[in-house]
């Protein structure tokens, strides 16, 4: 008995020891830094913006379609009853929530590039604008972060001024994407949303559209600044019917956040991008970022470089409702010469030099 009890208590006290020691190896770890958890944060916020615009519709709809042939039928069917009932809502103010700007994960998400937004001149909230937004890139993160998120003060820079972003047409067709979208404040790259936004919401809209779109992605590479624009004259167009200023902004940064296989105009993989871009609205570029776990691997996520995205001068136009396309073409011209100034006024003070030039197309 004697030994029995001995061995029992050499027993516990080896696990006491044991667990001492567990503790106290516990107890030496670094707790992670105030820095580390930023870091965290940061790039989780990234993630999830990156995964919702590359992922959240074909997911969304290849869901609705495996519970079409289950037990759950009953919710997709209603969900594209719905669809077809709210079907023009992206294009007549669509369903904007204001709280989704406020969102302390778009602060994250500005502080991960960072992105900063610079205003060179104010913009009255007596007239409405149509904000060009340069260069496109490969996902429109200056736009993005600067026109639907309040994380970098669009609202204190130019008081009375409510910012949108237009996207594709496509995106409004897939579902609950189309609530995501919508919820933030996008909304379709139509005649019919952009001139609602114009005319029936009052003064004081400001209304970005990235210009070069999908055509612009192709050539989207770091110490590259070429842009789509000679022949995209839509905007000035609308901008005329409704007397809406035009306002040039530019992106510096925007270019280096990924890097992309870029194919030579001419190549067999070009002209296959070029019609897939016909077909469907976007070109499927081949491109890479960073990794999840290391900056130094390749992944999806976009490099960690510095976004700044300076609002030039307004461009005042007059209201005209059938617009000549010589006035259209001087106009256009004039958004140019404004475009390029921004350009060359600002290109060194955000990470080019002075023989950097703008190329546009």
């Amino acid at each position: 008995m004697k030994t029995i009890i001995a061995a029992c208590s050499q027993n516990l006290s080896g696990s006491r020891a044991s667990i001492q020691t567990a503790l106290r190896t516990l107890l030496a770890v670094p707790w992670p830094s105030k820095r580390d958890v930023s870091s965290a944060l940061q790039l989780l916020a990234v993630l999830q913006w990156v995964l919702s615009f590359l992922l959240l519709g074909i997911v969304s709809l290849l869901l609705l379609i495996y519970l079409l042939f289950t037990s759950l039928w009953l919710i997709p069917v209603l969900y594209l009853a719905w669809i077809i009932f709210d079907w023009d809502t992206p294009e007549k103010g669509g369903r904007r929530l204001p709280c989704l700007r406020r969102w302390t994960v778009w602060k994250h998400f500005r502080d991960y590039f960072p992105v900063k937004l610079v205003k060179t001149y104010d913009l009255s909230p007596r007239h409405n604008y149509i904000i060009g937004s340069h260069p496109h890139g490969i996902l429109c993160v200056g736009a993005f972060c600067n026109f639907i998120t309040g994380s970098t003060g669009f609202e204190e820079l130019f008081p009375g001024i409510r910012s949108f972003l237009t996207t594709l047409a496509g995106n409004f067709r897939l579902p609950v994407f189309r609530e995501y979208l919508m919820s933030g404040g996008l909304f379709p790259v139509t005649r019919r949303a952009i001139g609602y936004l114009l005319s029936q919401k009052g003064t004081g809209n400001a209304v970005a559209i990235v210009i070069g779109g999908a055509a612009e992605s192709l050539s989207c590479r770091p110490g590259v600044t070429t842009l789509i624009l000679k022949n995209r004259k839509g905007f000035v167009r609308m901008a005329l019917r409704h007397g809406a200023f035009l306002v040039p902004s530019f992106s510096f940064g925007e270019n280096d956040l990924f890097r992309q296989v870029v194919f030579e105009e001419g190549s067999w993989m070009r002209s296959i991008q070029r019609r897939f871009q016909k077909m469907i609205g976007f070109a499927p570029c081949l491109f890479y970022g960073r990794g999840l776990t290391s900056c130094r691997s390749r992944g999806f996520l976009p490099y960690a470089r510095p976004i700044t995205t300076v609002v030039g001068e307004p461009v005042a136009v007059p209201k005209m409702e059938n617009p000549s396309r010589e006035l259209v073409d001087q106009y256009h011209e004039l958004y140019i010469h404004a475009l390029l100034k921004l350009f060359n006024e600002n290109k060194t003070k955000y990470g080019l030099s002075e023989s950097d030039e703008l190329h546009i197309l």
